[in-house]
């Protein structure tokens, strides 16, 4: 370790050491006893403080201003103390401990200042709606009491309460918002901040979220996996599983914009920084008839689309990276939210860097080569994301968005070569750039149109040299995608809403593969255009009881000549203030899917390459889905049933994965899943506890193939998530238990091959041993200056230390047959700063 890495390691020791510490050494200087701020106080405003001893004990504040007020000062001691501070006259203060911490506000519409009635406040568990005057008044526990403010047809606010405590009872203007028509039908669903919606899909609110098991910091695409039906077959976040479909089958969005990287280190964190990405919604079924693609399920993210109007700031440092992020005002019109991250590899590795190193690497050339060697390992990864508000008027909005990612792995490969010791260097990135522009213009109240274009640009490349040929190997994918819609939104009445819209989206896909020895070179490039329109009408009935949304999709894929009907249905049904039943329904098609063409590809470490449909070998991939829930709701308790069934059709065996005799086999076939979603939580004062199960059987069907049909790869029978969060003050600890049954695999009849290829038994009808994994992460929210606040947390993965099979194939060597066991991570730690401003 060289000296500057050994400094860097100092200080991150040094980081973590004082982490937990309330204030930093010049704010603990300003931070004095109570009782003697008091002493000054009394001098300086000529006022007399009559106390009992053990009311201000132990209690610290930094002096306030002098040239304060008497009023403008008990405000600001109220406020660092928690305490009361009562004028018994002009010159006598009583101090007492509060007995109710409360908070109040008038809720008006941000366009018309006309009152909100029968909006929701909600804190933690407890929740108050607003009278006729748009008034409310709810209690919290502290001034760093999370407030969410919702209300149908309005976009939702977060604010803390130290915000009204400071004004009194300040006005709150809620941004009109012709599409939430989406009634929130269970809010925390597992923990605070996540929520299921009338629509059937789940929200995270990660401006109020609580915290997950092992989870040091909310990553968006870890965090989704603890719904039922939502699982990753090999822990990453680049393979999430959504009800037993391909992770080519989801639609990532952000902002938008669609995305075709999910993960840095290759998949196993997610390359959207929580701290801009605010909002996340999870679609399993229903979905809106805005949006294509994905026909196994759609991640949306969201960030903050409200005009700040003062500076909010944080920095952020874990194991594994830096970041920072920035809400600046540029005005009262314009606001700008910056957020980088990098990773710290560079400067040192630490334990949590090497196990995810060691976990991306197996059985890949980055381990090693047959007669080499591999040194001079090095891996980063860095992302920027860029988000511009503009208000030119009341009735107009302008945004712009842009993101950027890059993951960037280099080695040396080592071997003797006629007696000399060769080495070269062989690298992988992979990358992505995006920009979007958002315009909205509320013609009148009823009546709103929206425009997004976006670009979108990924590329994988990698250069694998082999020394002891002296041969350079270059592999490259690239996709360069434009998108244009123009949506409409008309309120009918106070019940119905009617959206509409143009889709045109062109995409463009290549794929190189180039060799230096013996030259050879194949550039394959295509190009797709579509045009869609859609139109949906949303119900929403007296008190809430139905609300319903039914749309139909029309898409026309110009290449193929080929016209694509999809209707698509959500109900939700009020049967009782606890009852509330569910029917879902979509047909749903892509044209885009990731294939595997040999398992070295890319280095052996992402073998997955995008390519589209050719409407020939590669067809157009069709799904359609039905299902049906119930869920009760009351007094804390949770018990939710969602069962479906889904037929996608049109996949290939490239695209599945197949590490046995279908793995060079080129067919097309489809597969039916069937299962049940069961969902359990109960809240008992500051814990919550919950039991997820989810149950499934997933069949392929290969007509080409012997046999036509055997269990999918993504057959995962029974899963169990078990987790619980306690909240105490302002620290939350959280564990979880997940298990689920052996992934499906073919194993070897014979132990001897023939023809120097592995002679297999039935396919799929072995599995891997059962996966077992216990988590844990604790986070503690302190206070460190009047505006300022901070966090620490740590987590461990697998706290047990399992060793978990998560995949397992077979290769001849030497003449027999040699199994390949892939692991899981380790036991894993992660600690994290935050320090928000």
């Amino acid at each position: 370790m060289t000296i500057n890495q050994k400094r860097v390691v100092c200080l991150l020791v040094l980081c973590f050491s004082f982490s937990g510490f309330t204030q930093n050494p010049a704010e603990q200087k300003a931070a004095m006893p109570l009782v003697e701020v008091l002493v000054l106080l009394q001098e300086q405003h000529e006022v007399q403080f009559n106390y009992a001893e053990d009311v201000i004990s132990g209690i610290k504040t930094p002096v306030p201003p002098k040239h304060y007020t008497l009023q403008e000062t008990l405000a600001f001691l109220k406020t660092t103390t928690g305490l009361n501070y009562l004028v018994m006259n002009g010159a006598f203060i009583l101090i007492q401990r509060q007995e109710r911490l409360v908070v109040c506000g008038y809720l008006l519409d941000g366009n018309t200042k006309q009152p909100i009635t029968r909006a929701t406040i909600q804190v933690s568990g407890n929740y108050v709606v607003s009278d006729d005057l748009g008034f409310f008044e709810i209690e919290v526990e502290n001034q760093f009491s999370r407030i969410t403010l919702r209300h149908l047809g309005y976009g939702t606010l977060v604010r803390f309460a130290d915000e009204f405590m400071l004004k009194g009872c300040r006005e709150v203007l809620l941004k009109p918002n012709l599409q939430a028509l989406n009634e929130v039908v269970i809010s925390n669903f597992l923990v605070k901040g996540v929520n299921k919606v009338s629509s059937g899909a789940f929200n995270i609110d990660f401006s109020d979220f609580d915290i997950l098991p092992g989870l040091v910091d909310a990553d968006v695409l870890h965090s989704i996996q603890a719904f039922p039906g939502v699982m990753s077959v090999n822990e990453t976040v680049s393979n999430i599983n959504i009800r037993g479909g391909a992770n080519d089958q989801n639609l990532i969005l952000w902002d938008g914009i669609k995305m075709y990287q999910s993960g840095h280190f290759f998949g196993l964190i997610s390359i959207y920084n929580p701290q801009i990405t605010e909002q996340v919604s999870l679609i399993k079924n229903g979905t809106n008839a805005a949006l294509t693609d994905g026909v196994s399920g759609t991640i949306s993210m969201k960030s903050n689309p409200e005009i700040t109007s003062g500076l909010r700031a944080n920095f952020g440092l874990s194991l594994i990276d830096a970041n920072a992020f920035g809400d600046i005002p540029l005005g009262e019109k314009s606001s700008v939210q910056v957020a980088v991250r990098k990773s710290i590899s560079d400067l040192v590795k630490t334990p949590t860097y090497r196990a995810f190193f060691e976990r991306i690497s197996q059985d890949s050339e980055v381990e090693g080569m047959e007669g080499g060697t591999s040194s001079d390992k090095q891996f980063d990864f860095h992302d920027a994301s860029l988000r511009w508000l503009y208000q030119p008027s009341k009735k107009d909005r302008l945004r712009l968005n842009v993101i950027y990612v890059n993951n960037a792995l280099t080695f040396n490969e080592n071997a003797s070569v006629n007696g000399l010791q060769t080495s070269r260097e062989s690298k992988l990135t992979q990358k992505s750039i995006a920009g979007a522009i958002h315009y909205s213009r509320q013609w009148s109240k009823t009546f709103e149109t929206q425009l997004d274009v976006y670009e979108t640009d990924y590329n994988l490349k990698s250069v694998n040299v082999n020394v002891i040929d002296g041969q350079r190997y270059l592999q490259e994918n690239n996709i360069s995608e434009t998108s244009i819609k123009l949506k409409g939104n008309k309120n009918i009445g106070h019940h119905l809403n009617l959206l509409f819209g143009y889709h045109f989206v062109e995409t463009k896909v290549s794929n190189l593969d180039d060799v230096d020895t013996p030259i050879y070179r194949l550039l394959i490039s295509e190009v797709l255009r579509s045009h869609g329109a859609f139109s949906q009408m949303s119900y929403k009935g007296v008190k809430n009881k139905l609300n319903a949304q039914f749309g139909l999709r029309y898409d026309y894929l110009t290449k193929f000549k080929k016209s694509i009907l999809e209707p698509r249905l959500s109900v939700n049904y009020k049967l009782s203030d606890y009852f509330s039943v569910a029917l879902l329904g979509e047909f749903k098609h892509q044209s885009m899917s990731q294939l595997i063409n040999f398992q070295n590809d890319f280095l052996g470490i992402e073998k997955r390459r995008w390519q589209l449909s050719n409407n020939q070998d590669v067809p157009v991939i069709r799904s359609k889905q039905g299902g049906l829930g119930i869920n009760y709701n009351r007094k804390g308790f949770l018990v939710s049933v969602d069962g479906y069934c889904k037929f996608v059709d049109g996949i290939t065996t490239q695209s599945q994965g197949f590490q046995n005799q279908y793995e060079f086999v080129k067919a097309i076939g489809h597969y039916n899943v069937f299962g049940i979603d069961f969902l359990t939580r109960k809240q008992i004062k500051n814990m919550n506890v919950w039991l997820g199960y989810s149950y499934m059987t997933n069949l392929y069907a290969f007509p080409d193939l012997e046999p036509e049909d055997f269990p999918s790869n993504f057959d995962i029978t029974h899963t169990i998530t078990l987790g619980g969060v306690y909240s105490y003050n302002n620290l939350s600890v959280s564990a979880g238990l997940n298990w689920h049954t052996g992934k499906p695999i073919s194993v070897p009849a014979e132990n001897t091959p023939q023809d120097n290829a592995v002679v297999f038994g039935k396919t799929n009808q072995a599995a891997l041993q059962d996966y077992l994994r216990m988590d844990v992460s604790a986070l503690y929210d302190f206070k460190l200056h009047r505006k300022s606040r901070g966090k620490v947390g740590f987590s461990v993965w697998n706290v047990f230390d399992k060793d978990n099979e998560i995949n397992k194939f077979y290769r001849v060597e030497n003449g027999q047959v040699k199994a390949y066991t892939q692991k899981s991570l380790g036991i894993t730690p992660n600690v994290f700063v935050r320090a928000y401003f």
